[in-house]
């Protein structure tokens, strides 16, 4: 198949878990992470400022887990402690990378249980409002729930982008063999940071109307 457009129709940003807990020790919140978060996150604010500018809308996800471990399932089976519990240190989106419900711009928070954003929410509604096409995800973590959302964002015939240089993986090793399975499904999937910012500015995609937060 030929590589495809960076933006094929409508773009929606997805920021996944970008939460308080990606800058801390993993034996405060369960999970090894990257080094770099903090570049990461500024980052993250040059994509979402310049979706903003252009119109375009924006899903901030935020993994949230019972305190009773209820909906854990097997998330704790393999190399991750408990992670990401209501009303713990960490849980909450990072302060500076938050939905604005104020401004002109279509923006979401939704929270999930599972590594997909797909499974258990509103998501695909969501999209299915937004009329979207291609999704552009940055966060974390780039070997788990960046790439199950990938995944099923692929199977459910999306456009998806995922910015290189603002996810992070469990180890670096796992980032790398992410990105190169998400680029296995989808040519051209793997993108960078000033790409998608140089591919919004020339957009200027109009905010949609119709649909509601």
């Amino acid at each position: 198949m030929p590589k495809q457009p960076l933006i094929v129709g409508n773009p929606v940003l997805v920021v996944v878990d970008m939460q308080e807990s990606g800058g801390m020790p993993a034996a405060e919140v369960g999970i090894e992470h990257m080094a770099g978060y903090d570049d990461r996150i500024e980052l993250a604010e040059r994509l979402i400022a310049a979706a903003r500018a252009s119109g375009i809308p924006i899903v901030f996800f935020q993994e949230v887990h019972r305190p009773s471990g209820v909906d854990f399932g097997r998330e704790l089976d393999g190399n991750e402690g408990e992670h990401c519990v209501e009303g713990r240190a960490g849980t909450p989106l990072h302060p500076r990378l938050l939905p604005d419900f104020t401004g002109p711009n279509h923006e979401f928070h939704i929270v999930k249980r599972r590594y997909s954003g797909f499974i258990g929410t509103e998501f695909e509604i969501v999209l299915s409002g937004l009329k979207a096409d291609t999704l552009i995800l940055i966060g974390g973590l780039t070997d788990v729930c960046v790439h199950y959302t990938f995944a099923d964002a692929h199977q459910r015939d999306f456009y998806v982008r995922v910015v290189t240089d603002c996810v992070g993986g469990s180890s670096v090793y796992r980032h790398d063999a992410a990105l190169d399975a998400m680029e296995y499904l989808q040519a051209g999937a793997v993108r960078t940071g000033d790409e998608i910012i140089a591919a919004f500015e020339q957009l200027g995609a109009p905010v949609l109307e119709g649909a509601t937060r």
